[in-house]
């Protein structure tokens, strides 16, 4: 590849294959900006397990509201480009492979559509975000097809994990609010 469409940054340097900070590099000139979302060449060179296997696009209406955070189990265990289109938010991704060294140490970045800004989220990684403006937008390109038995989560506010998010937490939804503590789960 000649040129990258993209800037990574490690955001756990210790991991080699850990989660990346994806800034777009964008072509821009008086009819507006072009740059693109996701290209596997790229992101092979920083561990892309595979094709894109699913799109998905939420939207976060509150600034404050967190969601996640979420993996899929082995064998599902999938690898994700978080893109932010429209507003801010704080994501967060967190090392949950069994026997990691730096298992339950989390990587946080600020993604923004103004920055054109995305995180690569390894395979064995949970991920979740807090909305930092109203109405944010996220696309999420999965290396695996959703499945709801491999599904597993983390809670937001674990001790163990001690994310520092910036502004209270609202609008769980019950099935985040209802993951165990990594204490009380027994992990």
């Amino acid at each position: 590849m000649s040129v990258s469409p993209f800037i990574l940054t490690p955001l756990m340097p210790e991991l080699p294959a850990g989660p990346m900070l994806v800034r777009r590099t964008s072509h821009v000139d008086d009819r507006g900006a072009f740059a693109r979302i996701f290209c596997a060449e790229a992101l092979a060179e920083i561990g892309w397990p595979g094709p894109v296997a699913q799109i998905n696009h939420s939207r976060t209406v509150r600034r404050g509201t967190v969601r996640g955070l979420h993996f899929q189990l082995p064998p599902h265990a999938e690898a994700k480009l978080v893109v932010c289109i429209r507003g801010a938010v704080l994501d967060v991704a967190v090392d949950v492979r069994p026997g990691s060294p730096t298992r339950y140490s989390h990587a946080a970045a600020e993604l923004s559509a103004e920055t054109a800004t995305a995180i690569y989220v390894p395979e064995g990684f949970a991920h979740g975000f807090q909305a930092l403006s109203d109405d944010v937008e996220l696309i999420y390109i999965h290396s695996a097809p959703y499945a709801a038995a491999a599904e597993a989560g983390l809670r937001h506010d674990d001790p163990k994990l001690a994310i520092a998010w910036p502004l209270p937490a609202t609008g769980m939804s019950t099935r985040d609010a209802a993951f165990p503590l990594i204490e009380s789960a027994g992990t």
